[in-house]
């Protein structure tokens, strides 16, 4: 093994496992060898390289390549939160989803953690009162993904959104670390009110395809809400909640749901 990869690999084993499997891949298909330089192996750093990929997928008439990517190389030099949580986000992936049996797959790959990065990108924009900015990269994030996260919206870190289509997350939400979800989920509003009127989700939670969760409500840690249940009032940490409107039909059953990725219920 080179020394350089071996210092790389203990200064960023994320990164570094990220740049072996590419470096296996180029050589299994040789085809795919320039998009995997492009993208991954042409640059010294996972933020380097995730600043690409943002700038490569949102890119339009109105915002070119080369705007994206200096407003998201700012971004992950201003706040080294956003590199720690896309890694923490995409070994999160790895460790839920049966389908993703490399570290390259989320990065080059899978909507959901795109949408995530680029939501980050927006919500650090917000964060920097570039209120505009921020819209425009919502925007392109919902077209290109079909994952509409408002930049306000607050989320942790190691979230996992599987399959991610129409996905919805409302200004003033918020989402804990650790958090599952699947697709067309929504974290929504229930009025016109302009105040807090998104739910919080707390950390550990595993949210089923369909679900809605709608206004101002808690659900608190490591709680399942079955797929298609619409949630309208607070849950206790550790239950599981199903159906329209949902109840509470038992516990959790398991210390992590939203690691577990255990949707059955009971009987």
């Amino acid at each position: 093994m080179p020394e350089a990869y071996q210092k790389l690999a203990k200064l960023d084993p994320v990164w570094a496992r990220i740049c072996e499997e590419a470096r296996e891949a180029v050589a299994e298909e040789p085809l795919i060898g320039g998009v995997l330089h492009n993208s991954l192996l042409h640059h010294p750093t996972m933020e380097r390289a995730l600043a690409y990929r943002f700038s490569l997928k949102l890119a339009s008439q109105e915002l070119s390549e080369q705007i994206l990517r200096e407003i998201a190389e700012e971004a992950y030099v201003a706040d080294s939160w956003l590199g720690a949580a896309a890694r923490a986000d995409l070994v999160a992936v790895y460790d839920r989803d049966p389908a993703c049996t490399r570290f390259l797959q989320p990065i080059m790959y899978f909507k959901g953690f795109q949408a995530v990065q680029a939501y980050r990108i927006g919500h650090w924009l917000w964060q920097q009162r570039r209120r505009d900015l921020a819209y425009l990269v919502q925007m392109r994030v919902s077209e290109v993904f079909g994952v509409d996260i408002h930049p306000a919206a607050k989320i942790g870190k190691g979230i996992m959104i599987d399959h991610a289509h129409s996905i919805v997350i409302g200004e003033t939400a918020a989402v804990g670390d650790n958090v599952s979800m699947l697709h067309s989920v929504t974290l929504g509003g229930t009025g016109k009110e302009h105040d807090d009127r998104h739910p919080k989700i707390g950390d550990g939670v595993l949210i089923g395809a369909g679900a809605k969760v709608l206004g101002n409500i808690t659900i608190g840690r490591c709680t399942r809400i079955a797929a298609g249940s619409v949630v309208l009032t607070d849950v206790p940490p550790c239950k599981t909640v199903a159906g329209v409107p949902a109840r509470i039909v038992g516990e959790a059953g398991c210390d992590q749901p939203a690691l577990t990725m255990d949707q059955l219920i009971a009987k």
